[in-house]
């Protein structure tokens, strides 16, 4: 392995310079940082919307959500750089600005986080494909947190039909106590 040793204000770092990560499985998690940059995006125009239609809870936890996706994005340029790969952000497409009601954009979400699963999943392959046990130990994580992403949404869109118009204010309520 090829190491460079650097001080910077009295603190040394040791650059590794070798590329333990091959340019396909790099190319495919730059694309999925994208993704995830955009996921970040749509979950703030929703939250965006729903604070505009008066649901301060469900625009906060859709808020958070926004959140979470940059920290995967964040997460996986760092662990591309942690192999010596080079992180590289796409072009991030606009995305929607309005939905017909709250139950459609949970749909939404859910749908949103399915799709999401399925990129994840060829990711997984990628990693594979080059036999890169470490991506893929890696990405499994992402996997498991899919699992748990569409039965959240799943969740809340049940919890808001079964609310009703009657309930639907307790329910943003509820989501709106997401830390």
């Amino acid at each position: 392995m090829a190491f460079y040793l650097y001080a910077y204000k009295k603190r040394l770092f040791i650059k590794n310079y070798n590329i333990m990560i091959s340019e396909k499985l790099q190319n495919a998690i730059n694309d999925q940082i994208t993704a995830e940059m955009w996921s970040s995006n749509l979950y703030l125009s929703m939250s965006f919307y729903l604070q505009r239609e008066g649901f301060d809870g469900f625009a906060s936890w859709m808020r958070k959500q926004s959140q979470e996706e940059l920290q995967h994005a964040y997460d996986l340029a760092d662990y591309m750089t942690k192999r010596g790969g080079t992180a590289k952000v796409g072009k991030i497409d606009v995305v929607p600005q309005g939905w017909g009601s709250v139950v459609e954009v949970f749909e939404h979400v859910y749908q949103h986080e399915c799709h999401v699963s399925e990129l994840i999943d060829s990711l997984v392959n990628v990693a594979s494909e080059a036999k890169d046990k470490a991506s893929q130990d890696f990405l499994w994580g992402y996997v498991r947190e899919q699992v748990e992403e569409e039965a959240t949404a799943d969740g809340i869109v049940d919890m808001i039909k079964k609310a009703g118009d009657a309930g639907i204010f307790f329910v943003d309520s509820k989501l709106g106590e997401r830390r």
